[in-house]
């Protein structure tokens, strides 16, 4: 991975989230400390580099591949070993040009609060 790659990404070390970011052919590019280690068991950060369909099963490889084609966000939530995560996925830009997709995942906590805004 370029240095350029690693410094433009530096600020999701920052944060409490695995973040992961893949080209617009779903190359993994970058990954934080967190994601490294979510996906251990995957590779790691030995996945920089590597093509981020491969680690996909149907159907999700089908909707992956689908959100590189047409860039769009993808959010949901899933729960495995007894923690619930959300999932945010959304496209990146580099000067107005789609460069690529952004995963974010956040850990959930089993109750959480939920709080109505009044509308200005």
């Amino acid at each position: 991975m370029a240095s350029s790659a690693q410094d433009s990404f530096a600020w999701l070390d920052g944060i409490a989230v695995a973040a992961t970011v893949c080209d617009r052919q779903g190359v993994c590019l970058y990954m934080n400390e967190q994601a490294a280690k979510t996906f251990a068991k995957s590779g790691g950060r030995a996945l920089v580099g590597k093509s981020l369909l491969d680690c996909h099963d149907e159907p999700a490889r089908s909707r992956f591949a689908a959100q590189l084609q047409s860039p769009t966000p993808s959010t949901y939530t899933i729960e495995k070993g007894g923690v619930r995560k959300l999932i945010h996925q959304v496209p990146w830009f580099k000067q107005g040009t789609f460069a690529g997709v952004v995963e974010m995942s956040f850990e959930l906590p089993a109750e959480m609060p939920h709080f109505l805004r009044a509308q200005a």
